[in-house]
């Protein structure tokens, strides 16, 4: 290989690794609120955890838990730090668990609440990755 093919070669290796391997996840965020003492929490863990992070639409968003020690202390705002706390503003009853939150370019779009809800909240999702 010449020294000029090396050159691009590099070029683009540098290029692809600095640029996002996708659009979609710095832009969709899927929030699950609970806490370790609610009980369908944890069976919604049991459940479900496993098998969405196996998933393929898992790895297209930014996945995050907010979990305070009682579950019912979820809401409050010390556990909604920096950038959740806009996310926090928005939620119109702050009660309930287990919440799941899909939240594109900062705003809620996707607010369920129980565990049998994660069905909708997966179709919800799959409708915005398209």
């Amino acid at each position: 290989m010449n020294r000029r093919a090396l050159l691009f070669a590099g070029l683009a290796v540098a290029a692809a690794a600095g640029a996002p391997a996708r659009a979609v996840p710095a832009e969709i965020r899927v929030i699950l609120i609970g806490g370790p003492d609610c009980p369908p929490c944890v069976r919604w863990k049991r459940e479900y955890l496993a098998a969405w992070i196996a998933s393929p639409e898992f790895r297209q968003v930014a996945w995050e838990e907010v979990e305070a020690a009682r579950f019912r202390e979820a809401y409050q705002e010390r556990y909604w730090p920096g950038d959740l706390a806009p996310i926090l503003a928005q939620i119109p009853r702050k009660s309930g668990a287990p919440r799941f939150l899909i939240v594109q370019a900062g705003r809620i779009v996707s607010n369920h609440l129980g565990v049998s809800k994660w069905a909708s909240t997966l179709d919800d999702l799959r409708k915005l990755l398209g």
